[in-house]
């Protein structure tokens, strides 16, 4: 029997170009761009998915999407939106969405939603509650396709106590992550702790983490409660967890399995609810192998991975974030400004070896240092780490002896120089982008700002197999 859609789009190019893809694998499609109109077909027919963008023609889908609940309580839904934030993600979660797509999607895996969408039965998805919040008050900012990835795997584990492993380097916002899981999730009204592993002396981690009895051992004067019972009923943050000595991981595992603690010179085991969210900068699966971190420990604590991506992958994100800060500026005391163009395309430009972070600073001391309202290019450009601009310099160079030498070594017929080179020069690309994601080709289509479709077909064409660049390991 044929499966029956409803797409409920006011784009008319999106509705079309999805009823193809849908109707190419024998669905029947049926497409509206109103909420009035949308209720009216759920009342007449009996419909196997819906797909709904979130702002239509008279209102937002997802506010009403009680009223879809109550026509089809069964019916799966998968939103569809251009409004990329961890708001709507979290939106679309809390309307018990199947499954969350951000503009631009990605057909193939939009279809393969709607292929599992029509198996699985939709009564088996979560229905708890979550508050919405705006904007402004959800810890992380980005409408890249790298941060979707994350808001999606966020509002995954919102309902759940899986314990979640965020990686990614120094600066990229790892704690906000954990923050947001806790804020979003069903433990936002217990206490979030966070602990720094390498903050903290090898000898006195153990009694940070489980705490200890009066006289446990020299300078002991008082009984002291551990970082776990404070975190019970909530979420316990362990920062760069790669830096915990093995004593310790041993008693965190335990803990991790048994759901108890026990103090340092205590007898008495106490029983702890807490929801573990683990991050580090470091690659743990060498360490593993080194034998300086447990594989049992790893595979406890990486129930669910969360990866932040560098801000140099992500650098259309560079504009919003320049904007929050310059409004937390604002908060903190400092004068309000603007940014010009030119100045907002110097700092989408740089490395940002030190990330999020990093430009935090920056715009701050752009907000502080600047001698007029709007903050222009020369601003940026007498802020910015001098030796960034040098390696940029030096970078661009070698890029271009490279290019020589090669058209030294080709001897390219006369008018074939721009194809050929561009043909030289494409595979090893590809291959740089296959490699910085492990294989991933939806990170390397981002990273390379090309359609998946396309990265397959030139990889295809350019005979370049993926997979060699999965790391096995993992």
């Amino acid at each position: 029997m044929t499966n029956r859609v409803l797409l409920v789009e006011d784009d008319a190019a999106i509705a079309t170009v999805i009823r193809e893809a849908l109707g190419d694998e024998g669905y029947d499609v049926t497409i509206c761009s109103t909420i009035k109109r949308r209720d009216a077909l759920l009342a007449e027919h009996k419909f196997d998915v819906m797909l709904t963008d979130v702002m239509l023609e008279d209102g937002d889908g997802l506010s009403s999407m009680a009223e879809v609940r109550d026509a089809s309580p069964d019916m799966p839904v998968i939103v569809l939106s251009a409004q990329n934030t961890l708001d709507t993600a979290v939106r679309a979660s809390d309307s018990r969405a199947f499954e969350y797509f951000p503009k631009p999607f990605d057909l193939d895996e939009l279809s393969q939603a709607v292929r599992d969408a029509v198996r699985r039965n939709a009564k088996n998805t979560d229905s708890g509650h979550i508050d919405g919040a705006e904007d402004g008050a959800l810890p992380l900012i980005g409408r890249s396709k790298a941060m979707q990835d994350v808001y999606r795997m966020i509002t995954r584990v919102l309902r759940n106590d899986l314990s979640v492993l965020v990686t990614g380097e120094s600066g990229t916002g790892k704690e906000l992550v954990a923050e947001a899981i806790h804020q979003l999730g069903s433990r936002r009204t217990g206490p979030f702790v966070a602990v720094n592993m390498a903050a903290i002396p090898h000898d006195l981690l153990e009694s940070e983490l489980f705490g200890h009895e009066r006289g446990a051992f020299t300078g002991a004067v008082s009984q002291q409660i551990g970082k776990f019972e404070q975190a019970n009923g909530g979420t316990l943050f362990l920062d760069e967890i790669g830096d915990m000595p093995a004593e310790a991981q041993t008693r965190l595992l335990r803990a991790l399995q048994s759901g108890r603690i026990r103090r340092v010179g205590g007898k008495q085991e106490i029983g702890v609810d807490v929801r573990i969210v683990a991050a580090t900068n470091r690659d743990l699966i060498p360490m593993i192998t080194d034998g300086l971190f447990r594989e049992d420990l790893y595979y406890r604590l990486n129930v669910v991975p969360i990866h932040l991506p560098p801000l140099r992958e992500r650098r259309e994100d560079v504009g919003s974030l320049v904007k929050h800060f310059l409004g937390e500026a604002v908060a903190e005391g400092l004068p309000s400004r603007r940014i010009s163009t030119q100045a907002l395309t110097l700092l989408e430009t740089n490395e940002w070896r030190g990330n999020v972070r990093e430009l935090r600073n920056v715009v701050f001391r752009l907000a502080l240092m600047a001698r007029d309202e709007t903050i222009d290019a020369d601003a940026v450009a007498e802020i910015l780490p001098k030796g960034l601009e040098a390696s940029s310099e030096s970078t661009k160079s070698k890029i271009e002896l490279a290019l020589a030498a090669w058209i030294d070594a080709s001897h390219p017929a006369p008018g074939t120089l721009y194809h050929s080179a561009l043909a030289a020069f494409e595979k090893p690309l590809f291959q740089h982008a296959l490699s910085v994601t492990e294989g991933n080709q939806v990170r390397a289509a981002t990273l390379l700002g090309i359609n998946r479709n396309t990265l397959r077909k030139r990889l295809n064409e350019l005979e370049i197999d993926p997979d060699k660049f999965i790391r096995r390991h993992r």
